[in-house]
């Protein structure tokens, strides 16, 4: 039987991608303008930087002189910037419309998931958060995130986001593909 819920969610149009990317873009040109003219140099969109940040400050509570002392912490200020408050904004700005339209739906796990590795909560939990761990540690070494390399790099017409956003897309492909190949 159809559940009338399902239907409401899934029928929701959400914004169109192209007027999503063309606004992105124009955040991006916007956030290099003002960064320049505010901070004397260009700061580019990119989100990985502030996950190290937020490490940081939970790092500062509990020990002060490590994060002071901290050769990376020094080079990667920790510190509240506009970056930091991009992301929360990114948060709430995708969890408000979805609430207002109706389309949020928190799942326990993805069906495909569920279909592939079964229904352990705990399982999924553990994969995410090696998950995460990865994309992490790949991000620093490629010294930008897929969002950072992509949006910022590409503007700018770097090589070496034309190479990272590559092999995040190429090694996405690949393990999608391991993960979720059919069982023969």
């Amino acid at each position: 039987m159809i559940n009338p819920e399902q239907t409401r969610a899934s029928s929701s149009k959400g914004w169109s991608p192209y007027l999503a990317g063309a606004l992105v873009g124009v955040l991006a040109i916007v956030s290099v303008y003002l960064t320049t003219v505010y901070m004397g140099k260009s700061t580019y969109l990119g989100a990985s930087t502030t996950f190290v940040r937020a490490a940081g400050l939970a790092v500062q509570v509990v020990d002060p002189s490590y994060v002071t002392q901290n050769v990376y912490y020094a080079k990667e200020k920790v510190v509240i910037d506009w970056q930091f408050l991009m992301v929360i904004g990114i948060f709430f700005g995708a969890l408000l419309p979805s609430k207002m339209d109706g389309s949020f739906k928190l799942e326990s796990l993805p069906p495909l998931w569920e279909k592939r590795f079964g229904s352990s909560v705990p399982k999924r939990a553990v994969f995410a958060f090696v998950g995460g761990i990865v994309a992490m540690i790949g991000a620093r070494l490629a010294d930008g995130c897929p969002s950072g390399h992509g949006l910022s790099g590409m503007m700018q017409l770097s090589v070496s986001s034309f190479v990272a956003l590559a092999m995040f897309f190429g090694f996405g492909v690949i393990v999608a593909n391991f993960m979720y190949r059919k069982a023969s």
